[in-house]
């Protein structure tokens, strides 16, 4: 039997669908509701300062990491397929440069955690 490698992007998947079903939606009504009217928070609560606080301490660098990174990986694989289902069945290039601009934009998306400092 050949070997496959789709049980990694599966994975990934996988854990983006849960990612984005959970957390998501959270993060859309804590960052787009809840923060901008005040309710239940303190209005200083995403300053600038504090959210740079966040992304430089390498808890908030690998939440922020897996985050875009795994919603990435989804959306990826949720069009490729997408596109399969609807009858265009692209080759193993278009798989690549899908699943390469995921990897890319994880790659940017780390470069960016670094340059943000500690």
């Amino acid at each position: 039997m050949k070997r496959s490698h789709e049980p990694i992007f599966w994975s990934l998947f996988g854990a983006g669908g849960v990612l984005s079903a959970l957390v998501a939606p959270v993060l859309i009504l804590i960052t787009g509701i809840i923060a901008p009217i005040g309710v239940w928070m303190p209005p200083e609560a995403l300053d600038y300062p504090r959210v740079l606080g966040f992304a430089r301490h390498w808890f908030g660098k690998v939440l922020i990491l897996a985050v875009i990174s795994l919603f990435l990986f989804h959306a990826v694989h949720r069009i490729y397929h997408g596109l399969h289902d609807l009858g265009v069945h692209a080759g193993a290039g278009a798989m690549a440069a899908a699943y390469g601009s995921a990897a890319l934009g994880t790659l940017i998306t780390a470069y960016l955690l670094l340059a943000a400092g500690f």
